[in-house]
């Protein structure tokens, strides 16, 4: 059966046309941002050299994309069109008149919706396993390097335990299905998971212990709010099942936070090492504050920056590794829509149809080398202050 196709021109106009969410949010955010750009702190900084814009917008770019997936996807991801097999960017899907502005796969699924949803997962596995990984990494670093000693020398000792074992190899045994199907993961989520609250009671309970009343509301928010999370991620018994994740999900983010979390770790400790031999550290134990007063209240905001940027880094990172893990086989089920599973599906026929594999190896790279920008901007402005 022959299809009726459009030409480049009119793929790059439809592509256009289906962003306009993005292009809209686009401009709601960077236009006023901007206009008020030296009130707006670190953020507004970014906007002072081009590289800084050009990461943002990119980082922005994916970030509304993953939002409006709904609306700018023309067709369901999973969804198959059998005469749509292979077909080549711009052919139109009889049925709906709307074309596959990217093609089809060899499993005849719209190439474009599947890496407009794929943003979806990339974006919420990547920064959050990232955001894990620095409460992991900082709630071990500040006391490793602020004590030292045998303090010290046993927490950088289950560092580089962990860093001696290469990345590929260790995430092939933390998310490989014999693992999957034990109750390690679990367990493992259930430890890292603590972290996080555990460092906001730390932080309101340091900060407000002279003020009973407000500490009480911020401690009972914490664990109120912490232990939901905690119920839904871990075991999944969210009850008003708002927050779930898929068991396979749970693999890949704990094998993440596993591997990154030693990363963090040496930067918070070599950074708390320097800093608490500052003065203003001495000036805060001659008041007679509590170690982790200091920590997280004078150690922490001078360590921001670097932290900062390396967070931008190693979202980048795990984007990359979580596309590493879908090429071979060890990331989300077979039929998801994130970019590294797509790569891998379309590259078993690679030298025959090479559209359906382009597409998420260009978001994939597009989004990485956003958060790139991101963090040589940042860099740029830190050196300068």
């Amino acid at each position: 059966m022959h299809l009726d196709s459009i030409g480049f021109p009119a793929i790059a106009a439809a592509m256009i046309a289906r962003f306009l969410p993005v292009w809209i949010a686009l401009a709601a955010i960077l236009l006023p941002s901007f206009k008020f750009r030296k009130r707006l702190g670190l953020y507004g900084q970014l906007l002072e050299t081009g590289v800084g814009v050009a990461g943002l917008a990119i980082c922005l770019f994916w970030l509304f994309t993953a939002v409006f997936a709904d609306i700018i996807a023309p067709f369901d991801p999973l969804r198959q069109i059998v005469i749509m097999k292979n077909a080549a960017p711009g052919t139109i899907e009889p049925e709906s008149g709307l074309p596959f502005i990217l093609g089809g796969d060899r499993l005849a699924r719209d190439v474009f919706s599947r890496v407009v949803f794929g943003s979806q997962i990339v974006l919420v596995i990547a920064p959050a396993a990232t955001l894990f990984s620095l409460m992991v990494g900082t709630m071990l670093g500040l006391p490793a390097g602020y004590y030292g000693g045998r303090v010290d020398g046993v927490l950088s000792f289950l560092a580089n335990l962990v860093l001696a074992f290469p990345v590929i190899l260790l995430f092939y045994l933390l998310v490989t299905p014999g693992i999957r199907e034990t109750a390690i993961p679990q367990w493992l989520g259930g430890v890292f998971l603590v972290f996080p609250i555990a460092f906001f009671v730390m932080l309101f309970w340091t900060r407000y212990a002279s003020r009973p009343g407000l500490l009480a509301v911020q401690l009972g928010a914490t664990l109120l709010i912490g232990g939901w999370i905690y119920a839904g991620l871990v075991f999944d018994a969210d009850p008003l099942r708002i927050i779930s994740i898929a068991p396979n999900e749970l693999n890949i983010f704990v094998a993440v936070v596993f591997a990154s979390s030693p990363g963090v770790f040496r930067i918070v400790r070599g950074l708390t090492m320097d800093i608490r031999t500052r003065d203003y550290i001495a000036a805060a134990q001659t008041r007679g504050e509590s170690p982790w007063y200091i920590m997280l209240w004078e150690v922490l905001p001078n360590a921001r920056g670097p932290l900062i940027v390396d967070a931008c880094l190693r979202i980048g990172y795990t984007a990359i590794l979580l596309g590493a893990l879908g090429y071979f086989g060890l990331g989300l089920a077979p039929e998801s829509p994130d970019w590294g599973t797509a790569i891998k599906e379309s590259s078993r026929l690679l030298r025959a149809d090479v559209h359906p594999a382009l597409p998420p190896v260009m978001a994939l790279m597009s989004f990485v080398l956003g958060l790139n920008l991101v963090a040589d901007a940042l860099r740029e402005q830190s050196m300068k202050d």
